[in-house]
Order: C-alpha cells, then structure tokens, then sequence
C-alpha cells in the first residue's frame, strides 16, 4: 500500500486562511477533495491552482459538517478517506503510519490518531479497540460502511462523528484509536477570526440540538427529555438573568441554547445558520 490508497476529505467553511497550512502539510502525491460550504469561486480557484492534487467542490451553501463530508466521501475512488479538519495539520510520516496500522488491522472500519496540541511533544501509546474517536481527524477503511453508510446528515454540527462511531460498533465493526499517529489541531479555530462570535452562537444553538437529537435516536424521547431538562432551565434562567443584567451577548448566547433544544425537542431540524 502507498498514500496513494489515501483520499482525504477536508471539509471547510470561511477557512481560505486555515486551510493552507493544512494543504501544506499534505503530501503532494495524495489527493485531497477539498468541499467548501459556499459557493465561493474565488475559494475554488485559488485553491486549485495552488494545490495540484486538490480538487474543490463547492457545496452552494452552508449543509454542515457531516453533509459536506459525505459530498467528499462520495467522490472517492481510494481504498481508505481520511476526514481531516481544516485547523489539522499532518506531520511527514502520519500517513505512512496510518497504512502501517491499517495493514496490522485489516478489519478496521475507522482509526483514530492522537491529537496533538504542541508540535514539540509528541505522543507516545499503544494502539487500543475503542468505541469511539474525535471527529478532527478520522481514517474510513471505506469497504466496511457499504451497510452502514456515512454521516447522519441530520447533524449540522456536533456529534456527527460520535453518532458515526455508534452506528459502527452497532455493526460489530472496529475502531481503533492509535495515540503515537501524531495529527497537530488547533481546535475550534476552522474559521477566520473575525466569525468569532457569530460562530459562538451557532456553536452554542447546534450543540444543544444534536445533544437532544443524539440521545432521542438511541435513547428514546422521554429519557432524553429528563437528560436536557436542567440544561434547559438553565438556560432560560441565564438568559433572564443576562436581560436584567444588560449584557447583550451571554444574553444571546443563552437564547441560542434555549432555541436550540427548544428546536430539537419540537423535532424541528438544525436550521440554524451563523449570520456570516
């Protein structure tokens, strides 16, 4: 096996900054199917011109997280996908140690590598079965979902690839997490600065609504109900307490997570997009 066995799938909103230092971490000879949440063609053409084994699809608009991976993953002709966020970066021989892994593994569905937080201290641990693995960087041994398919695309954001790894071990299938495959990320920062707040918000909205979502699917609607209950009254009572205090933006990032539970539990879907 070589990278070239490799696609990976890297799928971006607002990220024309961030996404570079992770092309440019990628070895040349793999490909990579960039999807761009938008219909920015500027994106589009600065990144293929730049990266020759690029190729960026532009979804049209903001369809999530697990959606745009999905568009990707569809694309792929390789034997295995790896979804990459657009704040990860690899190091020289990640790949090479995915295959390595993948070889001493062959009935793999997904492996998961160790995050790295500083580039100077690397991690060292022995590979080990698990039940899940983080959503930055995720290695799809694609063969093994043909019966289960790929990314619930109810999920805008949040919990889509907790939700992928249950569906797996649903399955009886396996997934393996690997802590000394290094994979630098630098966490929530996918975006341009400037989003900060706005994606604050929408973070705020869609984690409460794939929390309620998530456990209804596998839990029933009355346990998930008695799960969100505090959080719920939580977050009125922040909220009002926020109004009276004046202050406009933990007041609208309460109101958001009101809404979002709100939403999920009226079974409404995760509409809620960042004003971006």
């Amino acid at each position: 096996m070589s990278i070239k066995d490799i696609t990976i799938v890297i799928t971006s909103f607002k990220s024309e900054k961030k996404i570079r230092r992770c092309l440019n971490s990628i070895d040349d000879e793999c490909s990579v199917i960039n999807v761009e949440n938008s219909n920015n063609s500027e994106h589009k053409r600065n990144i293929e011109s730049e990266y020759k084994n690029v190729k960026c699809i532009l979804s049209g608009s903001n369809l999530g997280y697990g959606k745009g991976n999905n568009i990707g993953l569809n694309e792929v002709k390789t034997k295995y996908a790896l979804i990459l966020n657009p704040d990860a970066e690899l190091f020289p021989k990640t790949l090479e140690q995915f295959l390595k892994v993948a070889e001493e593994k062959e009935d793999f569905a997904i492996i998961g590598p160790g995050i790295v937080e500083d580039k100077r201290n690397l991690i060292d641990g022995n590979t080990k079965q698990v039940k899940s693995v983080k959503g930055f960087a995720m290695f799809l041994n694609l063969g093994e979902f043909k019966n289960i398919g790929y990314f619930d695309e109810n999920f805008f954001f949040f919990l889509e690839e907790i939700d992928l790894c249950m569906r797996v071990i649903k399955k009886n299938k396996k997934i393996y997490y690997c802590p000394d495959i290094p994979v630098f990320h630098e966490g929530g920062h996918s975006h341009d600065s400037s989003f900060n707040y706005e994606m604050e918000l929408s973070r705020n909205w869609h984690w409460m609504w794939s929390t309620f979502y998530y456990n209804k699917k596998y839990r029933g609607f009355i346990f998930s109900l008695l799960l969100v209950s505090p959080k719920l009254i939580s977050s009125i009572l922040k909220f009002l307490l926020f109004l009276l205090l004046r202050n406009k933006e933990k007041k609208e990032i309460y109101f958001q997570r009101y809404s979002g539970l709100a939403n999920s539990i009226v079974g409404k879907t995760s509409w809620y997009r960042p004003k971006v």
